[in-house]
C-alpha cells in the first residue's frame, strides 16, 4: 500500500498526523504491507529566511486574537500528547524549504521518516529553525545521514527542481491544505485525524484491494 504523505515542517497539524497514522500502522502490524513517502509543501513559500514572529504571523494569516491562538495551542498540546508528540514553545516561523529539499535527499537515503520526525521534534517541541544549516545537519545526523553530505546537499542547492515539481503536482491534484494523506493515489484523509480514522480506512482500503 503506497501512502503519499503531504506536509510541512511548520505544519503542527503534520505532526500530529504523522504519529496518528503510526499508531494506526502500529495496530495493523502484519496485515498490511505499506510504503510512506514525504511530499513537500509549503504553508509560508514567501518567508525570508529570518523568519516572522510566529504571533504577528498567525494573527494576521488567520485573523485570530491572542486569546484564540492560545486555546488552538493547548487544544494542539492535548491531541499531540494524546500520540506521543510533545509540542513546545514555537516562538518564530521559519521558511522550510531546504528541509523540504534534505527531505527529497533522505527519501533518496532511505532515511525519509527518521528525518521527518526529527525535523518536525526540531522545530514543534524545541523551537528551532528548520531553515537553519546547523539544525538541518543535527537533524540529519540524528536521522542516520552523514553530516558531510548533508552540508553539500544544502550548501549546493541539490533537488530544489525536484521540489519544486512535486510541489507543483500535487497542487495540481487539487491539495490545499496539510497533512493530506493520499493512499494508493485515489483516497484522501485530511488533517490530524486520530488514529481510529486512520485504521478504520486502511482497513477498508486493504479489504479492497
Amino acid at each position: 500500500m503506497k501512502i503519499d504523505f503531504v506536509s510541512d515542517v511548520a505544519c503542527p497539524w503534520c505532526a500530529v498526523g504523522l504519529n496518528s497514522l503510526e499508531i494506526a500502522l502500529q495496530r495493523l502490524e502484519g496485515s498490511i504491507a505499506v510504503d510512506i513517502q514525504f511530499q513537500p509543501f509549503e504553508l509560508n513559500p514567501d518567508m525570508p529566511a529570518d523568519g516572522e514572529d510566529a504571533m504577528l504571523h498567525l494573527s494576521r494569516k488567520y485573523g485570530a486574537s491572542a486569546e484564540q491562538l492560545a486555546a488552538s495551542r493547548q487544544v494542539l498540546k492535548e491531541r499531540g500528547a494524546a500520540v506521543g508528540f510533545a509540542f513546545g514553545d514555537r516562538n518564530r516561523v521559519w521558511n522550510t524549504f531546504d528541509a523540504h529539499r534534505l527531505l527529497y535527499w533522505a527519501g533518496l537515503q532511505g532515511r525519509q521518516r527518521e528525518l521527518k520526525h526529527a525535523l518536525l521534534k526540531a522545530y514543534h517541541t524545541r523551537g528551532e529553525n528548520p531553515g537553519s544549516e546547523d539544525v538541518l545537519v543535527h537533524c540529519a545526523v540524528e536521522a542516520g545521514l552523514d553530516a558531510v553530505e548533508t552540508r553539500d546537499v544544502i550548501q549546493t542547492g541539490h533537488y530544489a527542481d525536484e521540489v519544486r515539481a512535486a510541489e507543483a503536482f500535487f497542487q495540481r491534484a487539487g491539495i490545499r491544505s496539510v497533512p493530506s494523506i493520499i493512499i494508493n493515489e485515489k483516497h484522501l484523509i485530511s488533517g490530524g485525524q486520530p488514529p481510529e480514522v486512520f485504521e478504520d480506512a486502511l482497513r477498508k482500503i486493504a479489504a479492497e484491494q
